[in-house]
């Protein structure tokens, strides 16, 4: 079996959220979807799950964070910095909130945060490894 990462979250809104999510660019699996999860799919290598709060319960009865607490933020590549922009307008325009974080542009590297509609922090980031300080002489 090839290494994965599958992220599980909490949902009060499945619909909204799997709507949420393939916004972003994620694909629903429907293999492993019904109506107490969803699998979505960013890569190859890396899904989310998305559970009902009654599905998640069944993995754990840690308690939910307060709200507008974080305890993790996981952060996705993308391709370009017009595709991180694209990302944060569509977490806006699907009950999410864009720029939960100051917008970071360093040049080589431009990242925005966002927020799902559980409040579940995102990164959006792009870098050109080249144009790092130090690349040229590495390379």
């Amino acid at each position: 079996m090839t290494k994965m990462i599958i992220v599980s979250l909490p949902v009060a809104d499945l619909p909204a959220s799997i709507a949420f999510y393939k916004a972003l660019g994620f694909e629903p699996n429907p293999q492993w979807t019904d109506d107490t999860g969803a699998s979505m799919v960013w890569s190859e290598t890396i899904q989310v799950m998305l559970l009902t709060h009654a599905k998640w319960r069944t993995f754990t009865e840690r308690p939910f964070p307060p709200a507008g607490t974080a305890s993790v933020m996981l952060t996705l590549s993308l391709d370009s910095r017009d595709a991180v922009d694209a990302v944060n307008s569509a977490a806006a325009a699907h009950g999410g909130q864009a720029d939960v974080n100051p917008v970071q542009d360093m040049g080589f590297m431009y990242g925005r945060d966002l927020a799902d509609p559980d409040g579940h922090l995102w990164g959006a980031m792009w870098m050109d490894v080249s144009a790092m300080p130090g690349a040229a002489e590495q390379g």
